[in-house]
């Protein structure tokens, strides 16, 4: 009765939508209302951005698994980034055909290459179902039992939800830690095809050098197509589908724009931790020492395997990209957040909550003891997830062994597929088997077999200085002996014996019954299986803790939520999101101001004619011929190349829409400032800066680099 009284409660403090919500956060669909976006600058009706059939502009707006991008075009043109393409560019390259150091056209549908392990998303319409969920929460149930309990009722909502199509893909979310839930509802497009890709030279300009950083020059930005079968069901590629009619296109616009116009940004988002605790920041600082340590070793290894050749480059291009950005990001963030005493700011936020608490009896009841509980908690968290951590990136194909990847994948989804559908791993449901079984074909495309080898090595001597208790069990005998040679005769057993290391026998294993696979007794099947064992144990407790973690983080953001009337925007968890800003440059410490525009000009005067500031000839000619075609500003006298805004955005958000007051898109998100990535965790508004590729640098690319004048007719921009 308690919980549905504060359901109930929460509900109404929501529900009180007030004229003016802050400008900051990433907000939902139906949360767009409070915004008063109209006094703001919007130029359109705001009713017409999310409708429930579909026709609104945000449904125009696809989740690309990680990524976002956007319809273009009434024959399903999807315009994202070159980075969130590269994925699909690096697995259909080779050293004699590099569509990641050469760019990629298609001159016609029929030479669209498929974008293999890609997929769309679009958004079909999401509700609340946050009494549904709620209703089987019992009060004497343990955490585990809790956990259970909820994860029965969301694989039951989405069973649902999927039963109304063979393409219909559905999840729950939480927001604000479990105080709301919401089943979102998609069209899965399967059937993904690369249109137009620049050289790298042009989509990775400025590289790792220039990433994060402005002033900005990455013409960042790719063609996609996604194509359905002739009655419109997103199904594998084949030869007889054809391009998906989208209801909703963004409209494209080359007018520009001013300092200080309106603008905004739709796409999703994937992680930020505003709502975070001090403890919560503690841990995750800690956290993110470590991983940047891990990732400058990892970036270390592969390079060096790579340096003499370019398979191998291709095959670990996609890794070093993710490991290099993630490791900038997290380097930015930790300076920024001792920049701005963000340990300061959350002590001075969590010590005006407890004042608050105070004031009245029912929320010291409520609320008083929530803060010092997290605490507490995280501390024995912390202690638990230095192993379980550990022992996930051993079968992480990100962290670890390639082959032993292969093999924990096979293992478990084997172990699960002899349960019944609902109670099995919500990751080994049958919705779920295609994708890991293109995942298992894929893996070939980014993994060379001895370097895997090597690798693994690499990764086991590592852990020789490890403490004994973190060390997993299947390794505990071979580590204790702290010899080199003995890893390398362990290793070598491994690959010298397995069979995993074709992937048609991999997929053959996929469908066999547990008995069988083991009686294979292939040894890397038999160390995953050692390892399960283990993680197996592990999982109930984290399900158990990462319960307890929610439970009290809800207490503590209903009683945020009670305090600030509603004005908080949940954290963002890969849901459709809303942003908006404005067109501004900023000052990121004394006596320096950046303006909120770079131009071509900028790009020929990084030219040092090598990686990662190589200009093609082509564009150097186009310069300085001032061969611009329509897309001159004619205020700059130049090509605009990239802009800045004021919109709140994080990974994920890759690929979004940056649209001006009338929802015409200006622009294509892919990055944010040094100094703004802090706002994953706490927005500094003057700080705060989103940074686009403009879309006349887009089309000039596209048309006068590329001659690729089809695609500008196809977006209706030809003369």
């Amino acid at each position: 009765m308690k919980q549905f009284k504060n359901l109930v409660i929460f509900t109404f403090i929501f529900g009180l939508v007030l004229i003016s919500w802050a400008d900051e956060g990433m907000w939902m669909p139906h949360q767009m209302k409070g915004l008063n976006l109209k006094a703001k600058g919007l130029q359109m009706n705001p009713g017409d951005l999310y409708k429930k059939d579909g026709t609104g502009l945000m449904s125009a707006v696809v989740y690309l698994g990680g990524g976002t991008g956007e319809f273009v075009s009434r024959d399903g043109l999807i315009l994202t980034n070159h980075h969130v393409a590269f994925g699909a560019l690096q697995r259909a390259s080779t050293k004699e055909k590099d569509h990641i150091q050469d760019g990629f056209i298609a001159w016609n549908r029929e030479e669209e290459i498929p974008a293999e392990g890609y997929i769309a998303d679009v958004l079909l319409g999401y509700e609340e179902v946050t009494e549904q969920v709620l209703s089987v929460i019992k009060p004497e149930m343990s955490y585990l039992e809790k956990h259970k309990a909820l994860d029965r009722i969301k694989k039951k909502l989405v069973a649902q939800a999927e039963s109304e199509g063979t393409d219909i893909r559905a999840n729950v979310a939480a927001m604000y830690s479990g105080n709301q839930y919401y089943l979102f509802q998609f069209k899965r497009i399967k059937d993904i095809r690369i249109v137009y890709a620049p050289p790298r030279d042009l989509g990775n300009f400025g590289g790792d050098v220039d990433n994060w950083m402005w002033p900005r020059h990455t013409c960042d930005f790719s063609f996609l197509r996604a194509y359905v079968s002739p009655d419109n069901e997103g199904v594998d590629v084949h030869k007889d589908n054809i391009p998906y009619q989208p209801k909703s296109v963004i409209p494209i616009s080359t007018e520009g724009f001013d300092e200080g116009d309106f603008s905004f940004v739709m796409g999703y988002p994937g992680r930020t931790y505003r709502n975070h605790t001090l403890a919560e920041l503690k841990f995750d600082l800690k956290n993110m020492r470590e991983r940047m340590e891990m990732y400058k070793d990892i970036i270390s290894f592969f390079e060096e395997a790579g340096e003499d050749d370019r398979q191998i480059q291709i095959k670990y291009a996609g890794i070093i990209k993710g490991l290099n950005n993630g490791l900038k990001n997290y380097q930015g963030k930790f300076d920024g957040i001792q920049k701005i005493d963000l340990l300061g700011i959350k002590k001075k936020q969590q010590r005006e909550f407890m004042e608050w608490t105070e004031k009245k009896p029912e929320h010291e009841e409520k609320y008083g003891d929530v803060l010092e509980r997290i605490s507490l908690f995280m501390d024995k968290y912390a202690d638990f997830d230095e192993k379980d951590s550990l022992l996930g990136r051993m079968v992480s194909s990100y962290f670890g062994s390639a082959l032993l990847s292969q093999a924990y994948t096979l293992y478990r989804t084997v172990e699960e597929r002899a349960k019944p559908d609902m109670e099995r791993e919500s990751a080994y449901q049958e919705r779920n088997i295609p994708l890991i079984k293109m995942r298992i074909q894929l893996a070939e495309r980014g993994y060379d077999l001895a370097t895997d080898r090597a690798f693994f090595k690499h990764q086991l001597k590592k852990l020789k200085d490890y403490p004994a208790e973190q060390i997993p069990d299947a390794l505990k005998d071979l580590l204790a002996q702290k010899s080199d040679k003995a890893i390398d005769e362990f290793a070598d057993h491994l690959y010298d014996h397995t069979i995993l290391a074709d992937p048609k026998k991999r997929l053959e294993m996929m469908d066999m019954r547990w008995e069988d696979l083991m009686e294979i007794g292939d040894p890397f099947i038999e160390l995953a299986s050692e390892l399960e064992n283990e993680m197996k144990e592990l999982r109930d407790k984290a399900k158990a803790l990462r319960q307890e973690r929610q439970e009290l983080k809800k207490i503590y953001l209903a009683g945020l939520l009670e305090k600030e009337e509603g004005r908080i925007a949940p954290d963002a968890n890969s849901t459709i999101r809303f942003t908006y800003g404005f067109i501004e440059g900023y000052s990121p410490r004394d006596a320096v101001y950046y303006e909120p525009q770079t131009t071509l000009g900028g790009v020929v005067e990084k030219d040092m004619g090598e990686v990662p500031f190589r200009v093609p000839e082509k564009i150097k000619e186009l310069y300085q011929a001032k061969d611009f075609g329509p897309y001159e500003d004619k205020e700059l006298h130049d090509i605009p190349a990239c802009f800045l805004n004021t919109t709140s955005v994080t990974g994920g958000n890759s690929g979004s829409p940056t649209l001006n007051a009338k929802g015409e898109q200006i622009g294509i998100i892919f990055d944010m400032t040094y100094e703004s990535v802090t706002a994953d965790y706490y927005e500094v508004p003057e700080l705060q800066r989103t940074i686009s590729v403009d879309i006349r640098y887009v089309l000039f690319v596209t048309e006068k680099f590329s001659g690729a004048n089809h695609i500008i007719e196809e977006l209706g921009l030809a003369d």
